[in-house]
């Protein structure tokens, strides 16, 4: 018997849209290859650098209550060695903003994401 790897949810949800966006592609290529070298291009650094932007999108991504987003983007910025003080700026903002809905998702999703990937990856 065949033994089934455990893959926890962070790195399920990853997966899932992975797998998502090649069907997509199998579909709509030009759309989906224009929408990831635009999103490249916004996250490339620049006059800010990557971190900050992932940062932002982060914010953003709990304001939207967008969950895969929250883990993406949670997940780049520990790769781009944001640390939990950073973090937790970041939910503050987003919460004051969004509201209890934020607030909720940041202490959450958001925490469980960035506890997961800080271990994973460093």
């Amino acid at each position: 018997m065949e033994k089934q790897e455990n893959i926890h949810y962070f790195d399920q949800a990853l997966e899932d849209y992975k797998r998502g966006t090649t069907k997509m592609k199998q579909h709509l290529p030009e759309m989906t290859e224009g929408y990831f070298h635009f999103t490249e291009e916004a996250f490339k650094a620049g006059a800010i650098d990557k971190k900050s932007k992932q940062l932002m999108a982060l914010a953003i991504s709990i304001y939207a209550q967008d969950e895969y987003c929250i883990i993406y983007h949670t997940k780049g910025a520990v790769e781009h060695n944001a640390s939990e003080t950073e973090i937790m700026e970041t939910l503050a903002i987003s919460a004051a903003l969004g509201g209890g809905a934020a607030f909720a998702q940041a202490v959450t999703l958001a925490m469980d994401t960035y506890a997961y990937y800080q271990k994973k990856l460093h």
